[in-house]
């Protein structure tokens, strides 16, 4: 400004000793110069340096008493906001007079009243940028990435060629991440046909995401035309910013939080990531290798023999939403109808076709799902050497397979010992030993005339009737074991008869010779 204040001063006096021709020449040097509008420089060529206009003093309303009461009071409110502030102050007043916190003169009263909320923000700036200063978040390299990708919705898709790809990314943690030592997965489902790629990463990684990117556009058969990501910092940083200016990708985002965004994507991690990989926590390098010979068999798999369906109009009547699809098509069957893919191309997709097994790719991937399975449980590696043999014996094991349940190892559960331990204490433990000796001395006696013995014994003065349910279960495990005693010379099972009765061995083989004819006659009995 002072540069310009310098030159308007030098060529002043020129200007007005000019003639027409030399005025609107120097106006010409003073606009290219200086860069001012050229009415703008005319005026000030023009102007004397006498007729400085008087600068103007704004007449302020509110002084600095007025500053400093409204400071006292937006401490007590807890530093509101400007509008709840103004909303606030009455109140405010009112209590901290009446409970002699403070006192004010009346002008400054009524202008504290009648405040705006823009005044008082305008007020307070000062206080609040000494308050907040060094606190301030600041924008940083990663917003200002952010910004400068666009945003494309779920609407924004108009039927683009085969070449866009949305882009999410699937984490192997096994539920709680415990920490981030696990397997990630990067998937890429086309737009146009469905085509879906999957990549094994060891780790969350933008160099690892570019890695993929590149092996993906040399294993696609149709140019890579751009990406669309959403807002994981995985995607949005330099690495894969420059990467997509230099290969000319179009890089787009999603809206945050908003899934349906990459519904396409969204829909592959559960058919084809979870559906092949499962649920379990997968780590280290062995995992991530078992991992990529599984997508190297199952994009073959899926691409060229997994019919998808696609969405082709969706119409809203009220709460009503009604969806049409195009008929189920493989996205092999997609490229090979598309007029955007050339004949070259389809030629080579073609052949390759021709050449694949599906049940031979099967076989693979249930081996290596198998793999999978045994380095996520701990359990020693077996071999899975695919042999003509094996295929023959997967093969005619196809019309079975069914029975035996989950085919999956993946998604087989994982056994777990037979439960033993009780949640609750045992009801009636209190009681057993005694009721168990009556049941050695007389076997018919019954359940509700055990624990009516049992109430009428000082032993156990507070029985509960509820107990009867538990107490009819034991006494007829108890001589179910009994009867199996002597059928079979078995011995009981000690959780029933823990606390056996001091008897001699014959009068117990008697006792349980008559549980077991007890036993067939009210079977008879139930019978008839």
């Amino acid at each position: 400004m002072a540069t310009r204040k310098e030159l308007l001063a030098a060529i002043r006096a020129r200007y007005r000793a000019s003639g027409r021709r030399d005025k609107g020449r120097i106006l010409d040097e003073l606009v290219a110069v200086a860069g001012y509008h050229r009415k703008h420089a005319l005026r000030q060529l023009a102007a004397r340096e006498d007729e400085a206009k008087p600068r103007r003093v704004r007449n302020r309303l509110y002084d600095e008493a007025v500053r400093q009461g409204l400071i006292v009071l937006w401490e007590a409110s807890d530093r509101l906001c400007g509008k709840r502030l103004k909303a606030a102050v009455p109140a405010l007043i009112a209590a901290m007079e009446e409970h002699g916190h403070l006192e004010l003169a009346a002008p400054v009263k009524e202008l504290l009243l009648q405040i705006s909320a823009a005044s008082i923000d305008r007020l307070l700036s000062d206080t609040r940028n000494h308050v907040d200063r060094g606190r301030r978040r600041l924008s940083g390299i990663g917003n200002t990435i952010r910004r400068s990708i666009p945003v494309r919705t779920f609407s924004d898709w108009d039927d683009p060629p085969p070449g866009f790809f949305e882009v999410d990314m699937v984490e192997h943690c096994g539920g709680a991440k415990v920490d981030g030592n696990f397997a990630h997965t990067l998937v890429l489902t086309d737009i146009a046909s469905q085509w879906t790629e999957c990549m094994a990463m060891p780790m969350r990684s933008q160099e690892l995401v570019v890695e993929a990117f590149d092996a993906t556009a040399e294993a696609v058969p149709f140019p890579m035309l751009g990406v669309d990501t959403d807002n994981d910092s995985a995607f949005i940083n330099e690495s894969v910013v420059d990467y997509c200016k230099v290969r000319g990708l179009v890089q787009t985002r999603s809206r945050p939080y908003r899934k349906s965004d990459q519904a396409w994507v969204e829909q592959k991690n559960g058919a084809v990531v979870r559906k092949l990989v499962g649920y379990d926590r997968l780590s280290g390098l062995a995992a991530t290798q078992a991992l990529a010979r599984l997508y190297a068999s199952s994009r073959l798999y899926v691409n060229f023999f997994q019919p998808t369906f696609k969405l082709k109009s969706k119409t809203r009547d009220g709460a009503r939403v009604t969806k049409t699809y195009h008929p189920p098509c493989t996205p092999y069957g997609r490229l090979l109808n598309s007029p955007h893919v050339s004949d070259s191309v389809k030629a080579r997709l073609a052949r390759i076709y021709r050449a694949l097994d599906p049940v031979e790719l099967l076989a693979e991937i249930r081996a290596t799902q198998q793999k999978l399975h045994e380095l996520a449980s701990g359990q020693p590696h077996s071999s899975t050497a695919s042999t003509s043999d094996d295929l023959k014996g997967f093969l005619s094991g196809l019309a079975t397979a069914w029975q035996n349940g989950e085919v999956r190892p993946t998604h087989r559960k994982r056994t777990r010992p037979a439960r033993w331990w009780r949640t609750r204490s045992d009801p009636i433990a209190g009681i057993w030993p005694a009721c168990e000796a009556w049941l050695v001395e007389e076997p018919t006696m019954t359940a509700k005339e055990l624990l009516a013995r049992a109430s009428l014994t000082s032993a156990h003065p507070t029985v509960n009737t509820k107990q009867l349910r538990s107490l009819q279960r034991r006494v007829k495990r108890w001589r179910g074991d009994r009867a199996t005693y002597l059928l079979f010379g078995d011995q009981p099972s000690l959780a029933m008869s823990s606390s056996r009765a001091t008897a001699d061995e014959p009068a117990a083989v008697r006792s349980d010779a008559a549980i077991f004819r007890f036993s067939n006659d009210r079977r008879a009995v139930e019978r008839d």
